[in-house]
C-alpha cells in the first residue's frame, strides 16, 4: 500500500502530557472537576492512585476528589479545611495528609493540588497528585524521637517536611522541567485542557509536502545516474589514462555526491509515519529512526571519492572498485517502486529501466572481458577476442595489445548492442563470443535474458496482479469513496472523515474481513482464534468467573472498532446497542457541554442489562478525544450468551455495576448524581436571582465545562510535546 500521511487530527494530550511528566515514579494522581462545585467529582484516576489506596477506578470514579473517602481517624482536620479553602479558591495547594487505604491501614503521602486551565484561562480541572512517604515519615519519625530528648522536637518535624519536599522538587528538576521553588508544577509549565497545536520546528520537513516529494524524485534521478556511471567509469574509463583530464563527468559526480550529503542531512531533518500511524516531529525521534534504518546506507553511498580527482590526487584501480558502493543506493529503489506502485505507467517505466540498466552493467562486464584478452600474453586468444574482430572492421586494430583499437564510444555501442541483443533474444553474430571466456559470459548472459524476458517481458500483467492484488483492491476501494464523494458532492470536512477512516482501517485491518476470512472454518478453530484476538477484553474481571464455553461463545460476538477524533461513539438518548471496552485511545463522556468522565485504555462503558428485554437508553454522549481502537459486544448477542449460561448470568448481572467505568444507562446512579447536583445548583441560582451569564459559568452539576476546543486528548501512542510547551 502506499505510503501514507500518518494520522494528523489535532488531539489533546493533555491527560499524556500529565503521564509522561510523572515518568512512572510518581503516577498517582486523580482529576477532578473545577467547575462542580457540589463536591468536585473525580472524572479520571490513574492506575498509580489505584495501586496506592487499593480501590479500583470504577469505585473511585465520581466520588469527591477531596478524597474523604480516604479519610480516617489521623487525619488532620486543619489539612481538610486547608484542601477545601484551595479548591474553593481555584489556587495550588501542597502539604502532608495522612490518608487510608482501603483495607484500612494508613500511609502518609505529599498532597499536591494544582488548578488546570482551557484555552479561555477558565480553570476546568483540578490535578491531585500524591506522593508517597511513608517510609520516610518512619525513618524521620525515628530520628525526630531521638533529637526530641535533646532539642525541640517540632522544629524537625517542620524541618522533615521541608527536606522531602526539596527532594521531590529536585526529582522533577532533574527531569528537565525547571526549577520549581514552590510547587512540583510551577505556573508557566502548567499543561492545558485543549487541543494541542503540533510542536514543529520551522526546520522539520514533512514527508508528505511537494517539496519533499520533488527532492525525492530528484535523488531518484540522481541514484540512475549513479548506476549507470559508476560501472561505466570502473569498467572503461579506468583503463583510459588516469589524468583527470579524461573524465567529462567529473563535475557531474562531484555534484551528485553533494546531493546524497545533502540527503542525508534532510534525512535528519524530515517527519516519518510511526508503527501506530502518528507522524512523528521529535527531532530525536526523527534521528535514531534514520540511523536505525538507511543511514549507514546513504553513508556509505555519499563517500566523496571524485573529490580525489579534484584535487589532482593519483587514483588506483582499487579506488575505482571502492566506488560500487555508490550501487547500494539502488536499495532505496525498491522503496520507490513500493511508494508509487499504485501508477501503472511508473511501475512499467521503473522495470524496463532496471532491465536496460542491467544490459548497461552486461555491457560493462563484456567489455572488461575483451580488454583482459587483449591484455593476456596468450598469443592465440588475443587476436581473436571480439574486441580485436571489432578494431580490425573499424580499420582500428590493436598493436602490441595496448595501442589502437576502436574508441571509447565505439566499444561502448558495441557491448550494449550485444548485451541486448542477447537478453532479448539469441544475438545476430555481428558481434559474437570467440575466446572461452566470452562463450562462458555469452551462455551466462542468454540464461539471464531467458529470465528477464519471462519475468519483464512475458508476464508483467501478471506480476503485477500478484504483487500488487491488495493494493489493487485499496485503490478500488479508494476510488469508489472519491467517485461517491464527488458524484453526491460531500462537504470538505465529511470527504476528511471518510478518506481518514478508510485509510486508518485499512492500515489495521489490510483491507482483511476476519469474520469472512474465519466463516469457512470449523466452530472450534474459529472459537480459539477468537478467544485470542479478544483477550484483552476478556481478561477483565467481569468475566473471570464464566466457564470457558461461555468465554468462547462471547468471543465469537466480539468486533472491532475504530473512532477518529471528534467523532460521536454514542449519542444522548439513542438506544444502546453494545458495550464497549477500549483499546487504546481516549474518550470523553459528556452531557450537554459537561464533561461526566474521561476513559482510556482499559475503561469499559455500556449499561447494565435489565431484567426485560426492553431497549436501554443512553443518558449521555461519548465522544473519541484521540484515535480509538475499540471492542465491543452487541447487547442483544451479549442477552443471548448469558440465555445459554443462566448461572453465570446472574453472576454477570450483580458484577457489571462495579465494572464499568461509566453507566450509561438512563436512571443509573451516575446519572442520579448528576441530575442532583444540577437541581441544586440551579436552586442556588433562582435563589440569588443572577443573570444567565452567571448560570452559563456555574452550569455545574459536578462535571466540567465543555467547549469545542475541548477535543482530541489523552492516551495515543504518538509523542508529545513536553509540559512546559503547552
Amino acid at each position: 500500500m502506499p505510503v501514507m500521511k500518518g494520522l494528523l487530527a489535532p488531539q489533546n494530550t493533555f491527560l499524556d502530557t500529565i503521564a509522561n511528566h510523572f515518568d512512572g515514579t510518581h503516577s498517582n494522581f486523580l482529576l477532578g472537576n473545577a467547575q462542580g462545585r457540589q463536591g468536585y467529582p473525580i472524572v479520571y484516576c490513574s492506575d498509580g492512585f489505584c495501586e496506592l489506596t487499593g480501590f479500583v477506578r470504577t469505585e473511585v470514579m465520581q466520588k469527591t476528589c477531596t478524597c474523604r473517602f480516604l479519610h480516617g481517624a489521623e487525619t488532620s482536620e486543619r489539612v481538610r479545611q486547608q484542601v477545601d479553602k484551595a479548591l474553593e479558591g481555584q489556587h495550588e495547594y501542597q502539604g502532608e495528609v495522612c490518608f487510608y487505604m482501603k483495607n484500612g491501614n494508613p500511609f502518609r503521602c505529599l498532597l499536591d493540588i494544582v488548578p488546570i486551565k482551557n484555552e479561555k484561562g477558565e480553570v476546568v480541572l483540578f490535578l491531585f497528585s500524591f506522593k508517597d512517604v511513608t517510609e520516610s515519615y518512619g525513618k524521620s519519625h525515628q530520628h525526630s524521637n531521638r533529637r526530641r530528648r535533646e532539642a525541640t522536637g517540632i522544629l524537625l518535624t517542620l524541618e522533615r517536611g521541608r527536606t522531602v519536599l526539596y527532594h521531590l522538587t529536585n526529582q522533577f528538576s532533574k527531569r528537565g522541567k525547571g526549577k520549581l521553588p514552590n510547587s512540583v508544577f510551577q505556573k508557566p509549565s502548567l499543561p492545558e485542557y485543549k487541543v494541542a497545536a503540533v510542536q514543529k520546528s520551522r526546520f522539520i520537513l514533512l514527508h508528505y509536502s511537494v517539496s519533499k516529494a520533488l527532492w525525492d524524485w530528484l535523488i531518484l534521478l540522481a541514484t540512475f545516474y549513479v548506476a549507470v556511471t559508476v560501472p561505466f567509469n570502473v569498467c572503461f574509463v579506468s583503463h583510459q589514462d588516469d589524468d583527470c583530464d579524461s573524465r567529462s563527468t567529473i563535475a557531474s559526480d562531484i555534484a551528485v555526491e553533494m546531493l546524497f550529503i545533502l540527503d542525508i542531512i534532510l534525512n535528519f531533518r524530515t517527519t516519518f509515519v510511526s508503527q501506530s500511524g502518528q507522524v512523528v516531529y521529535d527531532a530525536r525521534s526523527i534521528y535514531l529512526h534514520y540511523c536505525g534504518t538507511w543511514f549507514f546506507i546513504d553513508l556509505f553511498a555519499a563517500l566523496p571519492f571524485d573529490l580525489l580527482y579534484a584535487f589532482n590526487i593519483t587514483v588506483t584501480s582499487l579506488v575505482h572498485l571502492l566506488k560500487t558502493v555508490r550501487l547500494l543506493r539502488l536499495l532505496r529503489l525498491l522503496q520507490k517502486l513500493d511508494r508509487y506502485s499504485q501508477y501503472s505507467a511508473v511501475v512499467l517505466t521503473l522495470l524496463m529501466s532496471v532491465f536496460a540498466l542491467l544490459a548497461h552493467w552486461m555491457a560493462c562486464v563484456w567489455y572488461v572481458i575483451g580488454r583482459k584478452e587483449i591484455e593476456s600474453s596468450d598469443p592465440v586468444t588475443w587476436d581473436i577476442g571480439w574486441l580485436q574482430e571489432l578494431g580490425k572492421r573499424l580499420e582500428t586494430p590493436y598493436i602490441n595489445s595496448t595501442v589502437g583499437g576502436p574508441s571509447m564510444p565505439s566499444a561502448y555501442i558495441a557491448s550494449l548492442y550485444f548485451t541486448l541483443s542477447s537478453l532479448t533474444s539469441v544475438g545476430f553474430g555481428n558481434v559474437c563470443a570467440n575466446t572461452d571466456a566470452e562463450k562462458i559470459f555469452s551462455i551466462c548472459i542468454m540464461l539471464m535474458g531467458a529470465l528477464m524476458h519471462a519475468v519483464v517481458f512475458g508476464n508483467v500483467t501478471a506480476i503485477i496482479q500478484r504483487m500488487y492484488s491488495r493494493r489493487s483492491l485499496y485503490h478500488t476501494r479508494m476510488k469508489d469513496i472519491k467517485d461517491f464523494i464527488r458524484v453526491h458532492r460531500l462537504p470538505q470536512l465529511l470527504k476528511q472523515r471518510m478518506l481518514e477512516y478508510f485509510q486508518t482501517t485499512w492500515s489495521v485491518n489490510n483491507g482483511i474481513n476476519a469474520n469472512e476470512l474465519l466463516r469457512d472454518f470449523p466452530d472450534e478453530l474459529r472459537a480459539d482464534i477468537a478467544m485470542h484476538l479478544n483477550k484483552d477484553i476478556l481478561q477483565l474481571p467481569v468475566f473471570e468467573r464464566a466457564s470457558r464455553g461461555c468465554l468462547r461463545s462471547l468471543s465469537l460476538h466480539i468486533k472491532t472498532s475504530f473512532c477518529a477524533p471528534g467523532e460521536y461513539l454514542i449519542r444522548q438518548g439513542d438506544a444502546l446497542q453494545a458495550n464497549y471496552f477500549v483499546c487504546s485511545g481516549s474518550l470523553e463522556v459528556l452531557k450537554g457541554s459537561m464533561v461526566l468522565a474521561i476513559l482510556g485504555k482499559g475503561d469499559l462503558i455500556g449499561a447494565d442489562l435489565t431484567a426485560q428485554d426492553q431497549v436501554i437508553k443512553t443518558n449521555a454522549d461519548v465522544k473519541a478525544l484521540t484515535y480509538c481502537d475499540l471492542q465491543h459486544i452487541s447487547v442483544r448477542a451479549l442477552r443471548e450468551v448469558l440465555g445459554l449460561y443462566p448461572e453465570y448470568g446472574s453472576r454477570f448481572s450483580s458484577d457489571i455495576h462495579h465494572n464499568l467505568t461509566y453507566n450509561l444507562r438512563e436512571g443509573s446512579e451516575a446519572e442520579v448524581r448528576t441530575t442532583h447536583a444540577h437541581s441544586i445548583t440551579l436552586s442556588l441560582t433562582q435563589s440569588h436571582t443572577q443573570s444567565l451569564l452567571y448560570v452559563d459559568c456555574v452550569n455545574c452539576n459536578g462535571i466540567v465545562t465543555h467547549s469545542d476546543s475541548l477535543l482530541n486528548a489523552m492516551f495515543s501512542s504518538s509523542p508529545f510535546p513536553d509540559r512546559t510547551s503547552l
